[in-house]
């Protein structure tokens, strides 16, 4: 997948916030996303992540 350092991902599941949008802090091994709910960050593994992505919505 092609996810950059500040693409906004839609998820197939919500946080527990109730929000689904989340934005790309850091990529690696693992991705840091933060949630556009809550602002709460979080640390996933690439696999988890990339299963669960919907959409990638660039700014560009």
């Amino acid at each position: 997948m092609d996810v950059r350092v500040g693409d906004t991902l839609l998820m197939k599941k919500k946080h527990p916030c109730g929000a689904d949008k989340f934005a790309v802090l850091r990529i690696g091994a693992d991705f840091r996303i933060r949630c556009l709910g809550c602002g709460r960050e979080v640390m996933l593994g690439r696999v988890k992540v990339e299963k669960n992505i919907k959409k990638i919505i660039r700014e560009e």
